[in-house]
């Protein structure tokens, strides 16, 4: 009974006792791939710290067979061992009291090669047709419990060396290179280098059969990458991506790659798009093979971004690493940032910095919910403006050289920052890192004075507390060298804050102010970004009633004629959410409305064409996929015609040029618009096409479009194949993210009936949240909200209670968005004049700028000259 209490005091603690220490790892594992079991022996040297008679590490799933201590010659065994399934860890319980000092842990287990994509599991793929396992490792976050007993928390590192025993047609990989290799009969011992100091979520091990191919960096790194067979051209392009950047990483920091070797390592199934354990990277197979008859431009793209991504985790997550989970930004943040640079540098001609604002306008809705939480934001641009880039990367420099090895909390970054800087960091980013959410300035032009407000942004139009310190410096600029204005005339002047969309908060100008930016990107003054920034802007304002839908729709008629590719697939993105967020409330206008997105798409559509032409750029084809896509979902008549002819072109041949990667997409869109359960020979076509395809992507690329048919017994069908044995566990997302409008609560329905089912067979892992993702936000009423809520009273999981209460969120503000469409009595003309005409717009001017809340009032210096307008501009945080 004492006992027990004893052992209680160790549970529901957040994190583990430090009464020992792990230094040293050495870990066996043996995996069995038929009886998908492994066994395993781990034996770990810790320093006790404080006597005790507990040794408490974490462990889940599994077995534990028999553990000793042994210190100074003397062997301990513990007289009780307890597992304790819910805390996720293993207390060992000893007699007498173990000593301060070194010692050595031993313990010998067993566990199950699962199926849930996490910890040491399995996974299949096919040899000679012949229908094979694969054993892999996923332990981030804290998944490596279910591989070994381990104190498991990113702070505690430890070296690890490895051994695994496997078949001997088996490859076997780890974090290092071979040290030894020893065969007997017709299984291999494989043992591993020990690795430099590390966390245990970045030990891994890999085994199944691959091809290979390698590269040597310029500073002397190996670098492989493991392909299925007979696909080994197709991981050519991630390897030359992989070598180059580390080759920059290592120039950028002054600090070189610490292994000898990095692997790369494609498998059939993986939790995620890619891992970056240390030295052996692990990918989902679509994100690391490269086809260029398959690959999309946008798939190409992401794969760089990705693999740049890991890479610099090598450094930022792997050498130094966040002292706990509250600090992942550390580790994601820097590591998403660092790899547009290295993509940008590696394939300037893609503008990929221009294109980051997509992510950010993402992360920004989620962080403009009432359930969203406090979080370290990621720096979002290339160009430390603030700081400057000299004194950024000088200050990373420092960062990295103190803290190899070790541990960081966000402070220690900002204080490297500060010192090298002289500028206190930490008091500007704790407003931004402590509080959630972002600010909006509202921007009023009074007796020529521009009047700048800041409050806390919130979709759901409701007023937040949060203040932030915003840097910010004056800029300016000449909207045209040959546009010349009379003294004291103001008729071509307008103002753009957040320049460059540097800052991470949004912009509220008053009509006067924007009907003189709509003049200006109307007439092609405005950068790229710029054009973004202000369209998404307004969406989201629109969205949070702060602006009303006839402006929105007003706005976007000034983009009619643009090209280029992220201002383009925002104003679809933008096509796409209105159609989606207001059908239950202009139920009546919902086709006019679609003609007018279909034609302020359609010269973007004529200038590019369906076909490649020689010398055209990757912006080219990304933009050309986005816009015939967007044209078939809203139902163009033409484009669907030919999308279909170019169809059964490719049902005859399937290496026809009449449909590439990038408009394949369009084409099967076609087919599903064109689909019903009258006629299901679109669906029957591509299902033929899913099933004989070996090609990952295209298989993806036909998941992604197969729920998007008008007919919502159709989607049940879908949905139905998309949870059976032919769709791998992992693929199911790309499916749910297709599903129709029309087919939303038939979706529903489905989901609620096949709950319990999808629960026992996905457990409740990550892929839960795109079940709830897909299938409920669509919907946009109170009503559906309620009985959302209902039913998941009665049906509630851990694991999907935050992503359940943002999406209920998000449905109850389109709720609102809804309601406040009806409220526009007038819209419903304005959309049928929208859809048949263009509008004109106007402009005007102003002489001085003041920032309300710090009191500095910025004059507009202006001469005989031509008219150059004010921007303020609030730098990169």
């Amino acid at each position: 009974m004492e006992q027990n209490q004893s052992i209680g005091k160790f549970k529901g603690q957040p994190r583990l006792p430090k009464f020992a220490i792990p230094k040293r790892y050495e870990l066996h594992l043996k995996p069995d791939l038929s009886a998908c079991t492994f066994t395993g022996i781990v034996q770990i040297c810790l320093t006790i710290v404080e006597s005790t008679k507990f040794l408490v590490l974490n462990a889940l799933e599994l077995v534990v067979k028999e553990a000793w201590f042994i210190n100074s010659n003397v062997e301990y065994h513990p007289c009780d061992i307890v597992v304790e399934g819910d805390d996720e860890i293993l207390v060992l319980v000893f007699d007498v009291a173990l000593n301060v000092g070194e010692g050595v842990l031993g313990i010998e287990f067993s566990g199950v090669l699962n199926e849930h994509l996490k910890g040491f599991y399995k996974c299949t793929y096919v040899d000679g047709g012949v229908k094979k396992n694969m054993a892999v490792t996923q332990f981030e976050a804290v998944k490596a419990r279910r591989c070994f007993p381990c104190w498991d928390e990113p702070s505690l590192k430890a070296t690890f060396k490895v051994t695994l025993t496997v078949p001997s047609e088996l490859i076997a990989l780890s974090n290092m290179p071979v040290m030894n290799e020893k065969l007997e009969d017709n299984v291999k011992t494989v043992c591993f280098e020990e690795s430099p100091i590390m966390s245990t979520y970045l030990v891994a091990a890999v085994v199944g059969v691959f091809d290979h191919i390698e590269d040597t960096t310029a500073y002397g790194i190996k670098v492989g990458v493991y392909c299925p067979v007979g696909k080994s051209d197709q991981g050519k392009f991630a390897l030359n991506v992989a070598v180059k950047s580390l080759n920059i990483y290592a120039k950028y920091f002054l600090v070189p790659y610490p292994l000898p070797k990095l692997d790369l390592v494609a498998v059939p199934e993986f939790a995620t798009g890619a891992m970056e354990n240390y030295g052996l990277m692990v990918y989902r197979e679509n994100e690391l093979l490269h086809d260029d008859s398959y690959s999309t431009a946008s798939k190409k793209q992401l794969m760089t971004i990705i693999t740049a991504h890991e890479v610099a985790h090598q450094w930022f997550g792997n050498l130094v690493t966040m002292e706990w989970w509250t600090h992942l930004w550390l580790n994601e943040g820097f590591a998403t940032w660092i790899s547009y640079m290295a993509t940008d540098s590696l394939f300037l001609e893609w503008k990929i910095w221009t294109q980051f604002l997509e992510q950010t306008a993402d992360g920004m809705r989620m962080d403009a919910l009432e359930k969203s939480h406090p979080i370290e934001v990621e720096i979002h641009h290339a160009r430390s403006r603030y700081l400057g880039d000299d004194i950024f990367q000088k200050s990373l420099n420092s960062y990295i050289r103190i803290y190899a090895g070790n541990n960081a909390k966000t402070e220690d970054l900002w204080s490297v920052l500060s010192k090298e800087s002289r500028v206190q960091v930490n008091s500007i980013m704790d407003t931004w890192t402590k509080q959630k959410g972002y600010p909006v300035i509202s921007v009023k032009l009074k007796d020529h004075i521009l009047e700048l407000q800041q409050s806390q942004f919130l979709l759901s139009g409701l007023h937040g507390d949060g203040k932030w310190i915003i840097p910010c410096n004056p800029v300016h600029c000449s909207s045209s060298s040959q546009e010349k204005n009379k003294e004291g005339s103001d008729a071509h002047l307008w103002v753009k804050l957040n320049v460059e969309q540097s800052g991470f908060y949004r912009v509220n100008y008053e009509d006067k102010l924007s009907a003189r930016l709509q003049k200006a990107i109307e007439n092609n003054y405005l950068s790229a970004t710029d054009k973004f920034g202000i369209l998404d802007d307004s969406y989201a304002l629109c969205q949070a009633g702060k602006q009303s839908l006839s402006s929105l729709l007003a706005l976007m008629n000034v983009y009619a004629k643009e090209l280029d590719y992220v201002v383009l697939s925002k104003l679809i993105d933008v096509c796409y959410s209105i159609v989606k967020d207001s059908v239950d409330a202009i139920t009546d206008s919902v086709d006019e409305l679609k003609q007018y997105f279909i034609n302020i798409i359609l010269f973007s559509a004529e200038q590019l064409g369906w076909d490649q032409k020689a010398g055209e750029s990757h912006l080219t084809e990304l933009a050309r996929g986005y816009v015939f896509q967007a044209l078939t979902t809203f139902g163009h008549g033409e484009t669907q015609k030919e999308a279909l002819r170019r169809f059964q072109t490719l049902l005859d041949d399937k290496n026809t040029s009449l449909l590439t990667a990038d408009t394949k997409r369009a084409a099967y869109i076609a087919v599903m618009k064109n689909t019903s359960t009258n006629d299901k020979t679109g669906l029957e076509s591509l299902l033929k096409f899913y099933r004989e395809t070996d090609v990952v992507q295209e298989r993806e690329r036909i998941l992604r479009c197969i729920a998007s048919s008008s007919d919502p017994n159709l989607v049940v069908e879908v949905l139905n194949f998309l949870i059976s044995v032919e769709v791998r566990e992992q693929d199911v997302i790309y499916g749910l993210v297709g599903i129709s409008l029309e087919g939303r609560e038939a979706a529903w329905i489905w989901l609620k009936e096949n709950w319990e089912k999808i629960l026992t067979k996905y457990g409740a892992g990550h892929l839960l949240h795109y079940f709830i993702r897909d299938i409920i936000t669509p919907f946009s009423s109170n009503e559906k909200a309620d009985e959302i809520e209902a039913f998941f009273a009665n049906h509630m999981n851990r694991s999907i209670e935050m992503n359940l209460k943002l999406s209920i969120e998000q449905i109850r503000i389109k709720a609102r968005w809804a309601q406040n469409i009806r409220e526009e009595h007038s819209l419903s003309d304005l959309i049928k004049q929208l859809a048949h005409r263009k509008y004109q717009h106007f402009c005007c001017n102003f002489n001085y700028i003041k920032f309300l809340q710090y009191n500095i009032t910025y004059p507009l210096f202006q001469k005989k000259e031509p008219a150059v307008p004010f921007i303020f501009c609030p730098l990169s945080l």
